[in-house]
Formats: structure tokens, sequence, C-alpha cells
């Protein structure tokens, strides 16, 4: 990537991470008007157009506030990958190099795994085969194909959690197309685009009660800015469900309410549940393989990057 170094800063990027509803977007937008800066999502999610209320993707108010890059890109019918983002991440840096400074927003950890330490140099799995091993898969339920990698693969099997759909698919695929175990693949690296420049890495760890109730309390402003319209618009489109935007928390038990399944207050109670338990592994997440990152109160993060920003190391 070259020299990322932002005259007058010293840093390549600003990396504001946190749970879902921890305020990370208003930071974002805060630090790219105080520092000339560029928000650039790191949420999974948020890179679909077609998602913006029940992922709460910044407005089209608060992207107005700043300039805001690769949220709502992606189609819904798109199996977006890490590899494909971190491509896209590459494009935006270098077309910003000099000129405004990088800030990375999410809470998708992988994203940020990736963007400073690189990615996993797998190998493509041509669509043929992944259309083949999606068609085989139709029907079969998760456990079953755990146990069919457990026999071409075992050494990977051991790795994933038998309800792991979306992972146990991508090493079927992997092994589909190359007859060699996922993990095997997993020691070569590319490097990221981040790995060699100094960066402020950031995660914001609001007090878990007070999570709990931003989370509900958001779920509940997501259905009546029209999350269920949303939802129901997504649904007409007749995707696969196993596509990550048809996952997303919270659609699913709005399309069970929306096809008469379930009665609205249990859909929303989902989603919330799902949310929560998703914060709390990205507490997990984020502690255990991102151990580097400097945990603050959401309140003082602004305060946090700016001291950052004036201590000797970045000159």
């Amino acid at each position: 990537m070259g020299d990322l170094a932002v005259s007058g800063f010293g840093i390549g990027a600003i990396l504001i991470a946190g749970p879902t509803a921890s305020g990370k977007s208003a930071l974002g937008i805060k630090l790219a008007r105080a520092l000339d800066g560029v928000v650039i999502n790191a949420d999974s999610m948020q890179v679909y157009r077609d998602l913006r209320v029940i992922t709460a993707r910044p407005t089209s108010e608060e992207e107005a506030e700043a300039p805001h890059r690769l949220y709502g890109h992606v189609d819904a019918a798109v199996n977006f990958s890490v590899g494909r983002y971190v491509a896209d991440a590459i494009r935006v840096l270098q077309e910003i190099e000099g000129r405004k400074l990088p800030i990375f927003v999410g809470g998708t950890g992988l994203y940020f795994k990736a963007l400073t330490e690189g990615l996993s140099d797998m190998p493509s799995v041509p669509e043929a085969v992944r259309e083949q091993v999606r068609r085989d898969s139709e029907g079969v339920e998760t456990p079953e194909l755990h146990r069919l990698l457990a026999e071409r693969d075992p050494e990977t099997a051991r790795t994933l959690r038998p309800s792991d759909r979306l992972r146990i698919q991508r090493a079927l695929e992997i092994f589909a197309a190359t007859g060699q175990p996922l993990v095997s693949f997993h020691g070569a690296r590319q490097p990221g685009p981040l790995s060699d420049v100094p960066v402020i890495k950031l995660f914001l760890a609001p007090e878990r009660d007070d999570l709990r109730r931003r989370i509900d309390g958001r779920f509940l402003a997501m259905i009546d800015r029209g999350a269920l319209d949303e939802v129901r618009a997504l649904g007409e489109q007749n995707l696969d469900p196993m596509l990550p935007a048809m996952r997303a928390h919270g659609v699913p038990g709005l399309l069970a309410y929306l096809r008469g399944e379930i009665p609205l207050d249990e859909a929303i109670a989902k989603g919330q549940g799902d949310t929560r338990r998703y914060a709390k592994r990205q507490f997990t997440w984020f502690r255990h393989q991102l151990p580097d990152w400097q945990w603050v109160e959401p309140e003082r993060g602004f305060e946090a990057v700016m001291a950052r920003l004036n201590a000797p190391e970045y000159p």
C-alpha cells in the first residue's frame, strides 16, 4: 500500500470497533469531522444496500455529515466475503491516500483482523463447484453436513461447530475444489493493507446492562423506522436463505412473522435476543483474537483517540 501515514498525524488509520449499539457510528462521524477523515465501513451486514434499517446503517443524514465508503454497496443476492471486503478497502485506501484520514468503523472482528494481520491465502472456488455443493446441501440438516465433512475432511470438521452451516459449506467447497483440507491453507497469509503502518485501535466497551438496554431499544426503534417493510422487500426476492443478508440479526424472525408463522412480539424478542448474544460474542472475540486493542467506555472514545494522536509515538 505504500506509505499510508497521513501528514500531520503520522498514522495510517484509526480503527473503531465494538459490539453492536455501542456508539461506533457516531464516534466515527465525530472523528471524521474533526480530523478531515473518511468513515469506512467494517461491518459485514452494513455492506448490503437492501438492509439499511435492520442493520442500523448510518442514515442519509448521518452520511451527509462526513464522507462514508463501503456502506450499502453490495446486493443482498451476493455472498460477500472477507476477501472481497479487503479488496474493496484497498481501493478506498488508494483513492484517499495522502488526502484524507481513513477511519474504519464496525463490529466485524474478522474484517479488522484481515486489515491489520492479513488473510489466509485461500484458493478460489469455481462458481460451478460452489453451486454444486449448494445443490447437494439443499434439504440436508446441518449436523448431517458436518458428518459428511468429517468423512472427507476430518481435520477441518474437528475445528467447526456442527451447527455452523456457513463454515461447513465453505469447507466442503474448498475440499471439492482442491481435494485438500481447508485448514491446510491457514498457514499461508497475504499481508493486510494496514499490516505495516501505524494505526490507532480502539474497542468501545459499554457496561453490559446498559448495552442490553440499548440493543432492545434500538430494535424497537428499527420497527418504527420501517424494518418490516425492508425485510418484506428482501423476502420478496426469494433469495437463498443461507446468504449472509438473509441471516442478518432480526431478518429470520421478521420473515417468520411476515409468513404468519409467529406473532410480531415473538419476532421482535427473537431479533433482540439474537443481537444480544452476538454482542456477547463480539466481546469474547476481540478479547481473544485482537488483544492489543485499547478498550474504552464509549463516551471516552473521542478523548482517547485525540490523546493517542498527541502521544510521543505519533509525532
